[in-house]
């Protein structure tokens, strides 16, 4: 038997670790598990990144800046070249067909044509995307090219209708009543009491006080 006779089936099935078999084994006595603790029981399991119960540290790590990784929009790529493999002349191709050939994994992603490869067969491609290298090649070879338009999300209670324009409606200015100022009454004076004329009774009276 030689060497190269026994590489594929040499290391395909590893025995496995036989703890608490001795001290000389290296895994004696504790089996690798250490003293106490929860890690020594049976059935322990700890969610990734728990650290005890203290903050863990990629929540103690400062947070800054803003990353669009997340909202990235990630296609399936499809080259012409794999086109010309799979699929014959006149043939129909958006993602079911892809998905069925096994050029595309699953629906999930929206798909992208690159023009890596030649392309010698007339195609009718539907695609959300075809680079201009890829849409020339298919296009020179008699195919056609069809991209779907993403339509645009847009939060349902920020639609704003707008409303029709008023007619400008040219009304006759009102007109103001005249203010009729009226005259404030004359104010009668009363009539002065007339002094009585004296009589020679009173007078004399008057030279009787002045003698005494």
């Amino acid at each position: 038997m030689m060497i190269h006779e026994i590489t594929e089936k040499a290391g395909k099935y590893k025995a496995r670790k036989r703890v608490g078999r001795g001290r000389g084994s290296g895994v004696g006595k504790t089996s690798g598990r250490g003293h106490k603790g929860a890690g020594s029981r049976s059935g322990y399991s700890r969610r990734p990144g728990f650290e005890g119960g203290q903050m863990q540290y990629f929540r103690r790590i400062p947070k800054r800046g803003f990353s669009n990784a997340d909202f990235k929009t990630v296609y399936s790529i499809v080259n012409v070249s794999s086109l010309q493999e799979r699929f014959e002349k006149g043939d129909s191709v958006d993602v079911v067909a892809l998905v069925e050939k096994g050029l595309v994994r699953n629906f999930k992603n929206p798909i992208k044509i690159l023009g890596q490869g030649e392309l010698s067969i007339a195609l009718t491609i539907t695609a959300d995307k075809v680079s201009t290298s890829a849409q020339k090649k298919i296009e020179d070879a008699g195919g056609k090219v069809t991209i779907i338009e993403k339509k645009k999300w847009v939060r349902a209670d920020r639609k704003v209708k707008k409303a029709a324009p008023a007619e400008a409606v040219t009304e006759a200015p009102e007109e103001t009543p005249e203010v009729v100022q009226e005259e404030a009454p004359e104010v009668q004076e009363a009539p002065q009491e007339e002094s009585a004329p004296e009589t020679p009774e009173a007078e004399a009276s008057d030279d009787s006080e002045g003698d005494e």
